[in-house]
This record gives C-alpha cells, sequence and structure tokens, in this order.
C-alpha cells in the first residue's frame, strides 16, 4: 500500500466512509457514516483528525444531513443543515480548517438559498467534492515548495501525523517529504511517537514503512539527545491553526522540539495550506487549546498504568511562537521568519 491508496476520507454511494485511525495500524478499516451528528463524533473520537482531514470531514457531515432532509419542506430543511452547522463545529475546538470548511459550505448554501432542498443538497456535495480534491492539489503545491529545502541526504525529524492520514492525500508535513523522495533526494524520516495518542509511532511510521521510506522511531525525549549528535538535519511539523503574527498551534510537544531545533540550529519548518491560518486571531495566545479526557494519558485503549485518582493535565495542543519557526511552506511559497506583514501579503498575492 502507497500514499496513492491511502483515501484517509471517501464518499461511497450516498455516505462517507473514513478509516478508523484509533486501531492502526493493527486494523485497517473504514466506518461509514449517514449523518451530520455521526461525523461530529467520528471527528470527536479521532475516528478522523489532522486538520485538513477535519475539515473536508465536516464538509461531507453538512451534505450528509442535508441528503438526509432533503424530502422535508424547505424550513424544516434549512432548521436541519444549522443543526448540522452547530454540532459540527463543536465537534473539535483548535483545528481552523474545521471552521474555514464549515464557513465555506455554509456560503455556498446562502448563495443557493433560493433552489430546491434536493438542489440544494446536490450542489453541498459537488463543494464537499472541491474541498477534498483541492486539499490534494494543495498539499502537492506545498510539498514541491517545501521539497526543495531539504537537501540530498536529509535526516529529517517529525512530530505526531501530518500525511496523507491527516488530510484527503499526500500530507503536509510528510507531503514535503514524499515530494522530496519524488524528486530523487534520499531523506530518511526521525518519527516522534507522539504521547499520548502516539500518532507518530501509530501513523507516520505506518506511512512510511508502507512507501518504503526509510523511518526511525524515537519516543519523544529522545529528540534533544540525537540533535546534540547530530542525527538531525531538518524538522518538519503540521499544524492545526496558525495565528495572524505566524505563531502555531500543533500537536502538544511541538513547542518542546522547536525550541531544541533553535538550541541547535536546525531550521525548523511548518507545513501550512493558507485555510489553517487564522487572521483573526493576532497571537497563539488566544487559540483554543483543546484539553482531551484523561484516559489518554494514564493508559491505552483498556490498559491503564497510572495509579488511580492522580491528577491528569492533557492538553491536546501547544502553541510555538513565531520567532522559532524557519519558515512556513504554504501553497504559495515558503514564508521565511514569519511574521504580521509577511503573512498578510501572502494572502493579498494573487
Amino acid at each position: 500500500m502507497n500514499e496513492e491508496n491511502i483515501e484517509t476520507l471517501r464518499w461511497s454511494g450516498n455516505h462517507l466512509e473514513m478509516i478508523d485511525q484509533r486501531i492502526l495500524p493493527e486494523e485497517f478499516i473504514y466506518i461509514s457514516y449517514n449523518d451530520a451528528k455521526s461525523v461530529a463524533e467520528g471527528i470527536r473520537s479521532m475516528v478522523i483528525r489532522g486538520a485538513p482531514a477535519i475539515g473536508c470531514a465536516a464538509a461531507y457531515g453538512v451534505v450528509l444531513e442535508a441528503l438526509k432532509l432533503k424530502e422535508l419542506n424547505k424550513k424544516e430543511f434549512l432548521e436541519g443543515v444549522e443543526y448540522a452547522f452547530k454540532i459540527l463545529l463543536q465537534s473539535r475546538p483548535t483545528a481552523m480548517n474545521l471552521f474555514w470548511a464549515i464557513d465555506r459550505m455554509q456560503l455556498k448554501m446562502n448563495a443557493i438559498i433560493s433552489h430546491t432542498p434536493k438542489e440544494i443538497a446536490n450542489r453541498l456535495l459537488v463543494e464537499a467534492h472541491k474541498i477534498l480534491d483541492e486539499d490534494i492539489k494543495i498539499n502537492r503545491k506545498m510539498g514541491g515548495f517545501g521539497a526543495e529545502l531539504l537537501p540530498d541526504g536529509a535526516r529529517v525529524l517529525t512530530h505526531c501525523n501530518a500525511g496523507a492520514l491527516a488530510t484527503a492525500g499526500h500530507g503536509t508535513a510528510l507531503g514535503v517529504i514524499r515530494s522530496a523522495v519524488e524528486a530523487g533526494k534520499k531523506i530518511s524520516v526521525i518519527a516522534d511517537e507522539t504521547r499520548p495518542f502516539l500518532q507518530g509511532a501509530r501513523l507516520t511510521a505506518w506511512e512510511m514503512v508502507q512507501e518504503k521510506i526509510p523511518v526511525t522511531l524515537i519516543s519523544d525525549n529522545m529528540s534533544g539527545h540525537l540533535m546534540s549528535l547530530g542525527e538531525v538535519d531538518a524538522v518538519i511539523v503540521g499544524t492545526d491553526r496558525v495565528a495572524g503574527n505566524g505563531d502555531v498551534a500543533n500537536k502538544i510537544g511541538t513547542y518542546m522540539v522547536a525550541v531544541l531545533s533553535k538550541r541547535h540550529n536546525i531550521p525548523f519548518y511548518v507545513a501550512c495550506p493558507l485555510s489553517t491560518i487564522d487572521r483573526s486571531i493576532l497571537s497563539g495566545s488566544d487559540i483554543p487549546i483543546e484539553e482531551r479526557p484523561i484516559n489518554e494519558v494514564t493508559g491505552y485503549r483498556d490498559y491503564q498504568w497510572a495509579a488511580d485518582g492522580v491528577l491528569v493535565r492533557n492538553p491536546a495542543f501547544d502553541v510555538t511562537p513565531a520567532d522559532l519557526v524557519t519558515g512556513l511552506i504554504t501553497e504559495k511559497g515558503v514564508i521565511l521568519s514569519p511574521s504580521s506583514e509577511k503573512i498578510n501579503n501572502l494572502f493579498d498575492f494573487d
């Protein structure tokens, strides 16, 4: 299996199917979804994760509800779709692509509000397909720009999973690595396990093994040691939201990696589609950070290793200040030393 075969989510007939990423790599199965509520729960429970993939799933969640309600009268139909918007927006608070995708679907519905429920539902489905197709194209563009930053033979550390499984396909951070390999460069990957949900150990390592890209798995507390030995040439991560000044929210532990990279003069890149940049937020201190269930920290699945009654913190994300980011890799190019002015110029550039 390679990344072209990894369809993180797919439209099949009249329903949505998503890979259950909670059980990879032991099992590879798809779960079917038929309404917005079930998609929201799939996002919340991390059947699907990764900001771009969450955005795509949310768009299809709206479609599922619209198709389910298309035989109702116009008033009931619109109320039902508004309910879908609401419950999907509540599924994950940090991932910017969720809000971006829902906003785009709302704008599309408002533009065709005079149409019949059936026509609206069908047009919303077309829009969701566009969001998915565009995501893959955007990832390919980012991959091309990012690949130029990596020298032949680079050993690249990544944190969490920002690959095909986190997007509609190809990936953001891993998309850069894939594109560099496609360009003929010999790239090897060092994957942080990424506690507590183990996205690096379970998902990134799995993707790289499928494609025979050399990958070495390490625990999260080993990266500084490897950097001190000169065994890391670059760091590339994805992101769930970027503030207007270039501060980056990504999976918990990213900030630690960025600080270590700065200490060892290792470039720290963030692969970041424009849909992930939230210019309404001035700095990373305003990005909402999701706190997840304590049992993700006290054990794994049905096994508990922590003492009963222990207090737990489980923030899912942390914020890396812009001054620790060497560059943002976007579909419009690379922004070195990101700032508010550079980000605004990027959006102004057509």
